[in-house]
């Protein structure tokens, strides 16, 4: 089974210096249909202008996923982190017992471009924990990387959660196949450029919920850069 989720239906929010598409129920835009598919919670597509930001915040009991499309962001917390994330680097916290920070776009004159991914915890108020890393464009290249994964595992980013998320820059024309193990959901999030997914055309900024398939297969129909999760139910 397979829900296309249009970037065109998303929930749409508006600040001047925020510009937010959301693929699910989150702040003030509710949609009892779109709560959250298995773990995963949240996924805002956002544009913040040059100097510009989140002010400091309070976040619990959640795993916090940023990945940051063009432009850069800049991340200060409560536990001490510091740091810049940028295209080609994934950011990932779990809040855990409560973490504060702020998210800021260092730039006066260019806009950042990213998404924000929320996903339940398996296990709640543990300590909060803050990670980051860089995945090169060779090691996506028309292959899914393992971005996260629960164990951490094949030098991934840990995540407290049974989820498996990978990144992908695909080329025009190439084809991946998957099989994925029963009881599972998986979702696509496409970033940039056109798939086909078992038949579904896709185009950018659109997800796919998909759940009970025996294969998946991706085509692109143009350059293209997506994010996979394969998670529990």
């Amino acid at each position: 089974m397979m829900t296309l989720r249009a970037a065109e239906e998303r929930g749409k929010a508006d600040f001047g210096w925020l510009q937010s598409r959301h693929s699910f129920s989150f702040g003030r835009y509710i949609d009892r249909r779109f709560m959250g598919f298995g773990p995963l919670r949240v996924i805002n597509e956002d544009w913040v202008q040059g100097g510009q930001g989140f002010d400091t915040h309070p976040h619990d009991n959640m795993e916090i996923v940023t990945y940051v499309m063009s432009g850069a962001l800049e991340h200060k917390d409560s536990m001490g982190n510091g740091s810049i994330i940028r295209p080609g680097e994934v950011q990932h916290m779990s809040a855990g017992t409560g973490v504060y920070h702020s998210e800021f776009n260092p730039s006066e004159s260019e806009s950042v471009h990213l998404l924000q991914i929320w996903f339940l915890p398996d296990e709640i108020d543990i300590k909060p924990v803050y990670s980051q890393k860089a995945f090169s464009a060779e090691e996506r290249k028309n292959k899914l990387r393992l971005l996260l994964s629960q164990g951490g595992r094949n030098d991934s980013l840990k995540i407290n959660q049974d989820v498996d998320y990978y990144g992908s820059l695909l080329d025009e024309g190439h084809k991946l196949t998957l099989t994925p193990q029963p009881n599972r959901l998986q979702w696509v999030q496409l970033a940039k450029g056109g798939l086909n997914v078992n038949g579904t055309d896709m185009r950018e900024g659109d997800g796919l919920a998909i759940s009970d398939e025996s294969e998946i297969n991706i085509l692109a129909n143009m350059d293209s850069e997506f994010l996979f999760f394969d998670m529990t139910k």
